[in-house]
């Protein structure tokens, strides 16, 4: 095995590829980073293709690479990551000599021990596209999604985000049973019929959707559980500087409960904020607030007060303008998870609905006092008991 690769492009594959490497893997080869040069496959022409595996999520870049004898080799991804973020600006060579991978950039030169190719698990096979969604719009609907997934690995079903696949839209579902996130996106169906489900780690999706915001569009794969009688796996691929950058994971067993029902269709107190002067007013406010307790918040006359602490212990408390509509309302919320809902929200207004106090409310985005709230994205929060 012999290439020539250019610094930049070496670089940020192999930084792509190692960030899928397990922090503890369970054997050592499982740490290490699959080098091949040579024909692409499917990709066709002669290149370079980078893999990681820990029998749960795979991570492959192809990128483009002067190979003059193809060749395999498996070495340390965070060794070799290290090492490339480190080069100069020089093209790059690379080469397998005897147990070595021998690494030249300009006068360095690196000699890095290799691990048995033999013992690297099989990469799955990528499944089928079943679509197309722009990069970045994906990125921000899965970074508003997966602010309600549970973080219990106890509850494993719910640090997942449950992806639903129409023709015409996908939606995002997350919830750790205190709050919940429903984001609406428009994409391109491969099939007008397409009617799937997966229920996707929300670690992976976020790095995932993150990563790949190089190329224009994300295209999804899906293979659902039992399709060829192997597992229900989703892939993600795109495009990136010199080459394509393809992700897998496996979907997570168990049913993701059934949360639509939960967003009520009417409401009988609707208030709007300026949403910067609230995640300001919370922040300063939260300051006192004690662990798990909530800071209350009372909607009447176009204010909203928010007070936290009480009795002897240190106590806030800030008003700010708001535009009501309905009832007086006094209730209560985890501040931290108020403001995770908050900070996702780009709108420069926010319109919170109430039912009643002990109700959860209805969060979301609203370009103007009197415009309508943007619906594609709603976060859903328990109240919390407040102290007399």
């Amino acid at each position: 095995m012999k290439f020539r690769v250019e610094r930049d492009v070496l670089a940020d594959a192999v930084a792509w590829a190692a960030r899928a490497l397990p922090v503890r893997p369970s054997t050592p080869v499982l740490a290490g980073l699959l080098i091949e040069a040579g024909q692409l496959g499917a990709e066709g022409g002669e290149g370079l293709q980078l893999s990681t595996f820990d029998y749960e999520t795979s991570a492959r870049a192809t990128l483009n690479a002067d190979v003059s004898s193809e060749g395999k080799a498996l070495v340390s991804g965070r060794l070799l990551s290290d090492i490339c973020r480190s080069l100069p600006s020089k093209a790059v060579d690379i080469s397998l000599e005897g147990p070595k991978v021998v690494l030249t950039c300009g006068s360095a030169r690196f000699s890095l021990p290799t691990m048995p190719v033999e013992d690297y698990p099989s990469l799955p096979s990528m499944p089928e596209v079943c679509g197309t969604v722009a990069s970045a719009a994906f990125a921000n609907a899965v970074q508003q999604a997966v602010t309600a997934a549970g973080r219990d690995d106890m509850l494993p079903v719910l640090t997942g985000v449950r992806l639903e696949l129409e023709a015409d839209s996908i939606a995002l579902l997350a919830t750790d049973r205190f709050r919940l996130s429903n984001r609406e996106l428009e994409w391109t169906a491969g099939s007008p019929d397409l009617s799937a489900a997966a229920l996707v780690p929300a670690k992976v999706l976020a790095d995932t959707a993150k990563s790949l915001t190089g190329g224009a569009e994300v295209r999804l794969a899906l293979s659902a559980p039992g399709s060829g009688g192997g597992e229900g796996i989703i892939g993600f691929e795109g495009s990136a500087a010199g080459g394509i950058r393809r992700t897998t994971t496996r979907l997570l067993d168990g049913e993701f409960p059934k949360v639509r029902s939960l967003f009520p269709s009417d409401h009988l107190t609707v208030a709007r904020v300026d949403r910067a002067a609230l995640v300001d007013s919370l922040k300063r406010v939260s300051l006192v607030a004690e662990r798990n307790t909530a800071v209350q918040l009372h909607f009447t006359d176009n204010t909203l007060t928010l007070d936290a602490g009480s009795g002897d212990d240190a106590m806030a408390s800030e008003s700010i303008e708001a535009t009501i509509s309905g009832e007086d309302i006094t209730t209560g919320f985890n501040p931290h998870f108020l403001l995770d809902g908050l900070s996702v929200i780009e709108s420069p207004f926010v319109e919170l609905a109430f039912t009643q106090s002990a109700k959860p409310v209805v969060i979301s985005g609203v370009d103007s006092l009197d415009g309508d709230p943007d619906d594609t994205f709603r976060y859903l929060l328990m109240p919390r008991r407040l102290l007399s």
